[in-house]
């Protein structure tokens, strides 16, 4: 998936100079970060509709909408698909593949050693209920 996502954002890079008369992206990156950002925001929503919804081919056609600006998103800002990957292996490091970084100050362990991971979660097949 990286080398996809990478190729997207050379793309993206590409496009950002054309004719924003023809291009979608060189059209975004005129009108700046705000408009980027609202895009991202409506691509997401869609997506979580379409999951609500049950029509997974709809959360596959509007989740790679969701990718492609934020891709522009990442590029309007100066951030690399690399960056994104170093931040996952890092969290991967600290709490599994799986997890999130906690919103409260929680204090966070460096880097344990290989033996001492996490597992990777898998959630394929479970059932997804209210955590107690």
């Amino acid at each position: 998936m990286s080398d996809s996502l990478e190729r997207l954002y050379l793309a993206v890079l590409a496009a950002r100079d054309l004719d924003p008369a023809t291009s979608r992206t060189a059209r975004l990156f005129q009108h700046g970060p705000a408009k980027m950002a609202k895009k991202l925001a409506e691509e997401a929503i869609e997506v979580a509709i379409d999951a609500v919804g049950g029509d997974a081919d709809a959360v596959v056609r509007e989740s790679a909408d969701l990718l492609y600006n934020l891709t522009v998103l990442w590029a309007a800002c100066g951030v690399q698909p690399a960056d994104i990957w170093r931040e996952m292996e890092r969290r991967e490091h600290l709490l599994g593949i799986a997890e999130k970084l906690p919103k409260s100050p929680v204090k966070l362990p460096k880097s344990p050693p290989l033996a001492e991971r996490r597992p990777i979660v898998a959630l394929e097949g479970r059932k997804l209920g209210k955590r107690r």
